[in-house]
Parts: structure tokens; C-alpha cells; sequence
């Protein structure tokens, strides 16, 4: 019996896997189950935190309530069970790249580079890289941090875009890196670190649930286009043409938009703090005109 050339063999594997992704959808252990499993943040506010009472709570976490109900409605099952399973912006992709969650609910940045792994749900926001530093240490632009100590967090599109801009600029920052963002906040108010580059809108919870407020600043410098979205497991048309028109369900009824009010511009807790952060013209965009696309250049106005 002659072998099968290496080539066609990892090509006939590839199309039966694919088959196989395609006859196994997560749709199917869910109906099965009667459970779908979450992954959420513990400190990205916002979008999906832990409350008082150490419950996960969000903006994203809403949205995915709303996905597990429309999917519990799709699949006619009685009541739908929810499992949730802390991740981190270093492990929230191998996590539903695996099967350990079906869907990670927080603030995480659709990238052309991550769509190889995972799939991503509709837009849900939109923000883009700034950093926070003190008022004190005067610093207003990138070139300021020449030679100095920043800080971003592991696993993030913002630490990516930094470690690039400090090789392209020739800046020769010390570049650490964080499990989380309250520590690389920490890291700055302590002096360990100048700033910390992350997407606007964490910074902002950050501050506003910070000691001293007056303290902070946030840079004018916009420097990359962040789309948020649920992270959806990849190769299972099934299950995402399930959870994108829940989503787009909730932009058409406007409830999406009541969850932006909710947690952008009325008091969140635990403190009752109002980010006081109103609809962005490129968040109103997505909202009346869907898109999973990865393209930064989508999302200008």
C-alpha cells in the first residue's frame, strides 16, 4: 500500500476537522447541557468586573446575559445555566480557543492577528491606546518617556503597539509588564513606573475609582483604534450566526444602547462612581451599522 504524500494527508486532516467543527457545534453541547459557560475580567472596568459581593458585573457581562438568554430561546431549552470562569487578557484565548469557555466577556480588541485563534461578535465599542500618568511628573506625549519606565498589561493589543513604537522610535524604554490593570496602576502611583499605556476607557475606571482623581492625567494622544468584542470560538458558523444576531437583536431594540447609559453615564459600582463617558460618534456607528471586522480604519470617522 503506497503512503499518502505528507501534503495531501495534513490536507485531508485539515478538511476533517473542519467537518468536525462544523457537526460539533458549542450549539450542541449547550442543547445537550442545558449550560453555557462564560469567561469574564475581575478588573476591567466598565466592561466586566467584580462587584461588593466578588460577583462579575458589566457592561460585556450583560451583553453575554443577553446572548445566553437569546441562545436559551433558539435552542427551545426550559432555562439555560450559566458557568462562569475568570480569565485574564493572557489566557482569554486559549480558553475559548480550547473549549474550556464558549464565550469571554470583557474588553477585549478585535485584531486581524487574533482572528486566526478566534472569532469575534459584532462591535460593541469602541476606544483607542492613551496612557495615565501622574500630573506631577509632566509628562504629555511619547517622546517624553525616552529612556524611562512604562507599564502595560501581558496579553493586551497595547502592549503589542508599545514594545513596536519603542523599537520603531528608538525611545529605549524599560517596558514592564503586568498580570492585571490595577497593577500597572499601582505601578505608576508608586513611582515604579512613569505611565501606563492602555485603552482610554479602562484608564478612566481606574482613575475615577482611584484614592485621588485630581492626581491624574490622561493623555490627548490617541495612538491606536481599539473595536471591542465577545471573543467567539473560530471555525463554527453554527454557534456565531447564533450569539452575532443576538447581539445585532439588541443594537436594532436599543438595548444595547440602555446598557451603554447604564455603565457609562450613571453611577456604577461598587463606589456609585459616574465615568460620565458619553456614545462616541464610532460608537454610534457600530451600533446602527453592525460589523465584526478587524480593520481599524472601519471604525474612523
Amino acid at each position: 500500500m503506497k503512503l499518502l504524500p505528507l501534503v495531501l494527508v495534513a490536507a485531508m486532516t485539515a478538511v476533517g476537522t473542519a467537518s468536525a467543527q462544523a457537526a460539533n457545534s458549542r450549539l450542541d453541547k449547550i442543547k445537550a447541557t442545558g449550560e453555557i459557560t462564560l469567561g469574564y475580567r475581575e478588573a476591567a472596568i466598565p466592561f466586566s468586573y467584580l462587584n461588593d459581593k466578588q460577583q462579575p458585573v458589566g457592561y460585556s457581562m450583560d451583553i453575554c446575559y443577553g446572548i445566553a438568554d437569546a441562545v436559551k430561546k433558539d435552542l427551545k431549552l426550559p432555562a439555560i445555566k450559566i458557568k462562569l470562569v475568570a480569565v485574564t487578557p493572557s489566557t482569554r484565548i486559549p480558553l475559548v480557543a480550547n473549549g474550556t469557555i464558549d464565550l469571554s466577556c470583557g474588553s477585549a480588541t478585535n485584531t486581524a492577528q487574533r482572528q486566526v485563534q478566534v472569532s469575534f461578535a459584532p462591535t460593541t465599542f469602541v476606544t483607542a491606546t492613551r496612557f495615565v500618568a501622574l500630573k506631577k511628573s509632566h509628562v504629555n506625549k511619547l517622546s517624553d518617556f525616552k529612556g524611562k519606565t512604562v507599564v502595560s498589561t501581558a496579553g493586551t493589543t497595547n502592549i503589542r503597539w508599545l514594545t513596536q513604537a519603542n523599537q520603531d522610535e528608538h525611545l529605549g524604554m524599560h517596558i514592564m509588564s503586568a498580570n492585571e490593570h490595577p497593577e500597572a496602576f499601582l505601578a505608576v502611583a508608586n513611582g515604579r513606573a512613569k505611565a501606563f499605556f492602555m485603552d482610554d476607557i479602562l484608564l478612566a475606571g481606574l482613575v475615577a475609582n482611584s484614592h485621588d482623581p485630581s492626581q491624574w492625567m490622561i493623555s490627548k494622544d490617541a495612538y491606536t483604534v481599539e473595536p471591542y468584542a465577545i471573543i467567539e470560538p473560530k471555525g463554527d458558523p453554527q454557534f456565531k450566526a447564533a450569539v452575532d444576531n443576538a447581539v445585532k437583536a439588541m443594537m436594532k431594540d436599543g438595548k444595547i444602547e440602555a446598557l451603554y447609559k447604564k455603565w457609562f453615564t450613571e453611577p456604577i459600582p461598587p463606589k456609585n462612581i459616574n465615568l460620565n463617558w458619553p456614545m462616541t460618534p464610532e460608537v454610534k456607528k457600530v451600533f446602527a451599522h453592525p460589523t465584526d471586522s478587524p480593520d481599524p480604519a472601519v471604525y474612523k470617522q
